[in-house]
């Protein structure tokens, strides 16, 4: 027979092996989830890191782009052209009559007169030597009122923006190199927009001769990056 304090021994045994097994346990899931705070912090700390150099590029090319329109209104402070400068994207806008006659997508030759004074100076800041690696696009857009149907007004728009670019990079225009050519060539784009982006007033209706018009944009590298880390910026900001 076994002794009670056999049976003592036994059980208190027993119980100091069962303690033992759940601190160490405890101990290895403790450890466990050390390791996964420190991974946490350090992942946490790269994001941040990371997030800090992309806040540093977007406040650059965000800079960029300002400097660039502050420079075309400098530019064009002093120009006959009849144009509005947008001082937020640096957008240049023309009204349909300087280039065509209503319901026309051949170029006038009062527009081939303005393209020949603005082209040049255009060009002169977006190709300088400081502002032309961040340049992606330069892009010639036309636009409709709302007359007509909207695909009617597609191919028209996309016309008037072909015209314009044709012209500009055609042997007939002079006014810039033939490097100058060869560079817009590589960056230039035509669209049309149809009735899409029409003007409005205050009461909310189409201005039919403002919305005809053609605009010239430019479009800097990694721009959509830019726009999205905005977008991430401002909700940590909110946050």
């Amino acid at each position: 027979m076994i002794a009670k304090r056999d049976i003592y021994d036994l059980e208190e045994e027993k119980a100091t092996d069962y303690w033992m097994s759940f601190s160490d346990m405890m101990a290895s899931l403790l450890l466990v989830f050390i390791l996964f705070l420190t991974m946490t912090m350090y992942q946490v700390s790269v994001q941040e890191e990371l997030l800090s150099d992309k806040e540093d590029e977007v406040n650059k090319i965000i800079g960029v782009r300002k400097m660039i329109v502050e420079e075309l209104k400098e530019e064009f402070k002093d120009s006959e052209l009849q144009i509005d400068i947008d001082p937020e994207t640096g957008a240049i806008t023309f009204s349909e009559g300087v280039f065509f006659d209503y319901n026309e997508y051949k170029l006038k030759d009062t527009g081939k007169k303005y393209l020949k004074q603005f082209i040049p100076q255009y060009i002169k800041v977006l190709l300088d030597d400081k502002n032309k690696d961040y340049i992606s696009e330069i892009i010639i857009e036309g636009h409709t009122d709302k007359t007509g149907s909207y695909m009617y007004n597609l191919e028209l728009s996309q016309k008037r923006a072909f015209e314009v670019a044709k012209y500009v990079l055609s042997d007939e225009f002079s006014e810039i190199s033939r490097e100058e050519k060869e560079k817009l060539r590589s960056i230039l784009t035509a669209n049309g927009r149809s009735y899409s982006y029409a003007i409005v007033d205050g009461d909310g209706e189409i201005v039919a001769e403002k919305s005809r018009r053609v605009e010239f944009k430019f479009r800097l590298k990694d721009e959509e990056m830019i726009y999205k880390m905005e977008e991430i910026l401002g909700d940590e900001n909110v946050n």
